[in-house]
C-alpha cells in the first residue's frame, strides 16, 4: 500500500470515529442551551490527553520499553472505559423509542 493511500486510510477512519464521542456525550447528554459550553470543555480535555498519552507513551517506552508503553496505554484505555460504563447513563431508553415512534 502506498503511502498516499494510508493517509487516506487513516483520514477515513479518523472521520469514522472522531465525532462518535462528541455525539454521545455532548449531542445526547447535554442540554441544548448548555452543548457550546460542554464542547468548549470537552475538546480541551479530549485533545490533552492525546498529547499528553503520546508524551508519556514515549517516556515509558524509553525507560521501560514499547511493550510496557503499550501495557500502560491499553490499562488507560481500559480504566477510561470502565469509567464511562459506570458513570454515564443510557439516555435513549427503549420507553423513549417507543414514545418516539422509532421502536
Amino acid at each position: 500500500m502506498g503511502e498516499h493511500a494510508v493517509r487516506a486510510a487513516l483520514g477515513a477512519g479518523t472521520a469514522m470515529v472522531y465525532p462518535t464521542p462528541l455525539a454521545t456525550t455532548i449531542g445526547d447528554v447535554a442540554h441544548p442551551a448548555w452543548r457550546t459550553c460542554a464542547v468548549g470543555v470537552y475538546r480541551p480535555w479530549r485533545d490533552g490527553g492525546f498529547a499528553v498519552g503520546a508524551v508519556l507513551a514515549g517516556i515509558i517506552a524509553d525507560v521501560r520499553g514499547l511493550r510496557a508503553a503499550v501495557w500502560v496505554v491499553a490499562a488507560i484505555t481500559a480504566a477510561s472505559g470502565s469509567t464511562v460504563a459506570i458513570r454515564m447513563y443510557e439516555t435513549h431508553t427503549a420507553a423513549a423509542a417507543q414514545e418516539e415512534g422509532t421502536s
